[in-house]
């Protein structure tokens, strides 16, 4: 029985996705729950599983293609009649004629989208897999023969589609590699460029004594991991709960703005931004003023684990009315982060590093962070974010002031 194969529904927040890889191809057999498919949208990688056991009939939407919402991408056919239903749609497929033989060959769909921008006679290119299926990556890696590498088109050829792999190019000893940009890294560059385009965007810096944190942690450390099922007490949570304390008397640093109007958020949904090697993505902690320090460090680790993963929700990286980027983890001083639209701060942590200080007419070694508010002047007067920075900076010297809201 053949089932159709549909985009997941995407949430109003992504108007469209495009197929990344196709894991299983035709004919192949696949387990129910197995991956077949990830499909990319500006947000987030989304995985789409085989509904039962058996094979990919058809597949409709090539790697690369853009996808809508609930959009057919292939049919599969489920149970004992999967493999003979495949092997009847590779044959139906287009074949090229082997030239030396006059034998048919056999090539994945995406491979024959390729071989047809690229020109390339699919007889020529030796297929690695299985039973000699020519694939996509077979393709892309060809090189005719006496020719040298695929070069750049020149300015005036027309260009093709753009493949998803990557094209090396040899001079001599100098190897350039050239790869497409995924649709999340295109997506990152268009809002980071809208941002300073369409934001009147400030920093403003402080620096803050770590000492008292530090203390805290490093006395309090192996008992509450003890008390919380294994939850590590670390940095993150302590801003998480300075930034909304500090967002509930400073509103303006809370608010968003939507066409002529400043909207002021009754509810802190703290975003935390986690780098992973598809780009930087920024999951949200919802209702932070309601969660506890343990609360918000679990829900942080478990965040950090996932988006490494991939397995990350749209929904769970939608929405918050502010943000905290670490550029300290990986040895960042100081910086200033760019907004994340349509919110009108962002609060930069930084490395954690030995300072000599002046202290009551002493010069002392301290271990201090650069902080760094990055907000809309369209929305925030510099008043109110050097009074929400200071107010940060006195919670983090001072941590009880955190428990009795001072």
């Amino acid at each position: 029985m053949s089932t159709e194969i549909k985009a997941p529904t995407f949430p109003e927040s992504v108007q469209d996705g495009s197929i990344a890889t196709w894991h299983k191809q035709p004919g192949e057999a696949v387990a129910r729950d197995e991956l077949i498919v990830d499909i990319e949208t500006d947000k987030v990688v989304l995985e789409v599983v085989a509904p039962a056991n058996g094979s990919i009939a058809k597949i409709i939407k090539g790697e690369g293609d853009t996808v809508l919402s609930n959009e057919v991408i292939a049919i599969f056919v489920a149970g004992d009649a999967a493999s003979s239903s495949a092997s009847e749609s590779i044959s139906e497929a287009p074949v090229a004629a082997d030239t030396d033989g006059g034998s048919e060959t056999i090539a994945a769909p995406a491979a024959r989208k390729l071989a047809s921008e690229k020109d390339i006679d699919l007889a020529q290119v030796t297929g690695t897999g299985k039973d000699g299926r020519i694939t996509k990556q077979d393709v892309a890696s060809y090189t005719p023969k006496n020719e040298a590498p695929v070069a750049a088109p020149a300015p005036s050829a027309p260009t093709a589609k753009p493949s998803v792999a990557a094209v090396v190019q040899t001079t001599g000893d100098r190897v350039e590699k050239r790869v497409p940009m995924t649709r999340m890294r295109k997506r990152i560059a268009e809002r980071l460029l809208e941002v300073t385009h369409t934001t009147a965007m400030l920093t403003t810096f402080n620096e803050v004594n770590m000492g008292p944190v530090m203390e805290l942690r490093k006395k309090y450390k192996a008992q509450f991991e003890k008390s919380h099922n294994g939850t590590r007490l670390g940095f993150m949570g302590f801003f998480v709960k300075t930034a909304v304390e500090a967002l509930r008397r400073f509103p303006a640093v809370n608010a968003s703005i939507d066409d002529n109007d400043i909207v002021y958020h009754g509810f802190q949904d703290v975003g935390v931004a986690v780098s992973t090697e598809k780009g930087l993505v920024v999951p949200v902690l919802r209702n932070a003023e309601t969660m506890s320090l343990a609360q918000i460090e679990g829900t942080i680790r478990d965040f950090g684990m996932r988006a490494r993963d991939g397995k990350l929700g749209i929904d769970e990286m939608t929405g918050g009315t502010f943000t905290i980027t670490n550029g300290g983890v990986f040895g960042s001083l100081m910086s200033t982060p760019i907004l994340n639209p349509p919110q009108a701060a962002i609060l930069g942590m930084h490395k954690i590093q030995d300072r000599p200080m002046a202290v009551d007419g002493e010069v002392k070694i301290l271990p201090m962070m650069y902080l760094a508010l990055s907000y809309d002047h369209r929305v925030i007067d510099g008043k109110e974010a050097v009074q929400f920075l200071v107010a940060i900076k006195d919670m983090l010297e001072d941590p009880a002031r955190i428990l009795l809201e001072l």
